[in-house]
């Protein structure tokens, strides 16, 4: 594979797909930067802060991908990653000129990486995975952990793009290596959420003062960044999204697949996913992760809301 030159705002026009609580962000700072864009979602209101300022709306992937060299999407379920980028009469694909790039940044099945790739490869254009952790206030402040996977050759072309997004910026090896990490991410929060959630309700149980708990675990050994950004979100009740629970059991049942097909036993994962479950089945399903905490103060009677 030739050299490819890194992507810079005099050279490159960008397209992007999905506006949502991320999205909206990242693309911001793309436009900021002085590259030109071009944007998609299926609500063209939601897309309206971007048109706003400057960008140019195309009205389906493929017209949008026929006005870009680089399209980045970052949408919600696979089945929308499939939709955007695969559809024949009007997905990406069917409008990227040879030689373009598409990086879907969405949480999405490894699987789908890689046949994503094989057939840009077919269309003789370039795909990346490159999903993303940090959530809304990653986005919004350009801190995101970016996780891809695809040749090293158009990693190096879309860095300064990512770099425009994230500060943890890792190239993972071959299409679906993204996907992976991904999957490693989600495990790790999946877990530490519940510990997060069942300290907190341990804490108002025994009378303490949750502000000041706070003040000396999130810093020692027990620290992390679910317990820094979310556990204070938990104490005041702001149970908001800046990530969907319903998105959440989307990537786990992910990873739960993935283990499954390698053999693994990951019961830490399981449960967390069956408490998420519960969380959902109460109707917060558009509610932030931290939500987890309610489902668990019902388990043991606290009306936590109105501790």
């Amino acid at each position: 594979m030739s050299i490819l030159k890194p992507a810079t705002p005099e050279t490159t026009r960008i397209g992007w797909i999905g506006t949502g609580v991320m999205g909206t962000s990242m693309c911001s700072h793309l436009m900021d930067r002085g590259y030109a864009t071009t944007v998609f979602t299926r609500t063209r209101a939601k897309a309206e802060p971007l048109l706003a300022r400057g960008s140019v709306w195309a009205d389906s992937p493929r017209m949008l991908a026929e006005q870009s060299d680089i399209v980045f999407s970052i949408v919600g379920y696979p089945k929308d990653v499939r939709q955007v980028l695969l559809c024949k009469n009007s997905g990406v694909l069917a409008g990227l000129k040879e030689g373009g790039i598409l990086v879907d940044m969405t949480t999405s099945e490894p699987s789908l990486a890689s046949e994503i790739y094989s057939v840009a490869e077919q269309h003789g254009v370039h795909a990346l995975d490159a999903p993303v952790s940090g959530g809304d206030r990653g986005a919004k402040e350009a801190s995101l952990s970016i996780m891809v996977g695809g040749d090293a050759v158009v990693f190096e072309r879309v860095k300064p793009c990512f770099a425009v997004m994230g500060k943890t910026i890792v190239h993972q090896g071959r299409a679906g290596a993204g996907q992976h990490t991904k999957m490693v991410n989600q495990t790790l929060i999946a877990s530490g959420m519940v510990g997060v959630c069942e300290a907190l309700l341990y804490a108002h149980r025994a009378g303490l003062d949750l502000d000041t708990v706070l003040q000396s675990v999130a810093n020692g050994a027990a620290g992390s960044w679910s317990l820094a950004n979310l556990g204070p979100k938990i104490i005041s009740n702001d149970f908001e999204p800046g990530f969907y629970v319903e998105h959440f059991i989307k990537d786990m049942g992910i990873a739960i697949a993935e283990s499954r097909r390698m053999g693994l036993s990951m019961p830490g994962l399981s449960l967390a996913d069956a408490l998420y479950q519960a969380v959902q089945a109460k109707g917060w399903g558009r509610r932030g992760t931290q939500a987890l905490a309610l489902a668990l103060a019902d388990l043991s009677a606290v009306d936590w809301q109105n501790r």
